[in-house]
């Protein structure tokens, strides 16, 4: 058997706002955006270098799914970015206005620190040692 993940769903208040925050902000690339409808479209965007899962950027369309943005995980950490350079990244997201909870600190593991995405959802934002 050969399975992955290939996609994480992200649920948005609007697609225009998450990608310029996902690509002029983060750095990510955008991998596709396609009309579905008058008011769907598949957008998915990535980060840049080694390609793995993409998360796909998902127009929030009831109220249940309006509740769940920027809280896709409870308040918890959504999603955990690797780096190579923790410190050149920090700098430039923080430049372009990412709110971080704290600058980069020295673990057992490598240097950490959270970030938050435009909605609030945390992420663990990682350089290994």
């Amino acid at each position: 058997m050969n399975q992955n993940i290939a996609q994480i769903k992200l649920v948005v208040k609007d697609y225009n706002e998450a990608i310029n925050f996902y690509i002029n902000k983060l750095g990510f690339e955008l991998l596709e955006d396609t009309k579905r409808s008058e008011t769907k479209r598949w957008v998915r965007v990535s980060p840049k270098g080694k390609n793995g899962i993409s998360l796909l950027l998902s127009k929030a369309k009831n109220e249940a799914q309006k509740a769940a943005v920027g809280n896709q995980t409870g308040g918890g950490v959504f999603l955990f970015l690797y780096t190579n350079d923790i410190w050149r990244d920090y700098k430039t997201m923080k430049a372009k206005g990412v709110h971080f909870h704290s600058e980069p600190i020295e673990k057992d593991f490598g240097i950490v620190c959270l970030f938050e995405d435009l909605y609030g959802n945390v992420y663990d934002f990682i350089q290994k040692k």
